[in-house]
């Protein structure tokens, strides 16, 4: 059964300022001023659409299956967190 977006997202605010990993173990945090997130470690702004559409393809075994999002590292970090996958995928 696929993941409610919505339900995820909320996870995804709800962790904001918590430290997370990518796949090399780099630490960063991000913050989610609006329908985007941003990290500790980049310029860029991840739009919310940016983990819907990864969310699609989950659970997979690195940023690399998802190279179509921006900010791959950070999305699949995120994603894949315990914290934010839960039970779900």
């Amino acid at each position: 059964m696929a993941a409610d977006f919505a339900e995820v997202w909320e996870r995804i605010r709800h962790h904001a300022g918590a430290e997370f990993h990518t796949i090399l173990g780099r630490p960063f945090v991000y913050e989610v001023p609006g329908n985007y997130l941003r990290t500790n470690r980049t310029n860029r702004n991840l739009p919310r659409s940016n983990f819907a559409k990864a969310l699609a393809v989950m659970p997979v075994d690195g940023p690399g299956a998802i190279p179509e999002c921006q900010g791959p590292s950070y999305t699949w970090a995120i994603l894949m967190d315990p914290r934010i996958r839960g039970d779900s995928w």
